[in-house]
């Protein structure tokens, strides 16, 4: 799906603002591409009542958020612990395997 900004699929990571005002950051779970809706899980925002909670959002409400490339381990341990969280075991696999890796350069 396609918004003015970018290119959106399933998993990436928005930032945005609610149809109430709340700042919101969180991932795309599904997509609508007929109405052109998302539906994000919240993980981060300004009303803490929506963290954790999937919301749906027009496309035009949300831009990609740019990941970074390098992580620290402890960054790199809080992405494991949702993408346990998530069920996302593709990610969880990729996550652990940069840990690993980051660990035996340590060694």
């Amino acid at each position: 799906m396609v918004n003015n900004k970018a290119i959106l699929t399933t998993s990436d990571w928005v930032k945005g603002i609610s149809r109430h005002g709340e700042l919101i950051i969180g991932f795309i779970d599904s997509m609508s591409m007929v109405q052109e809706a998302v539906n994000v899980t919240v993980v981060k925002s300004d009303n803490e009542e929506l963290i954790g909670k999937t919301i749906p959002m027009s496309a035009k409400q949300v831009e990609s958020v740019p990941t970074g490339q390098t992580k620290d381990t402890e960054q790199l341990e809080f992405l494991i612990d949702l993408a346990l969280s998530t069920g996302d075991e593709a990610w969880f696999i990729e996550l652990t395997a940069e840990l690993n890796l980051r660990k035996q350069m340590v060694n």
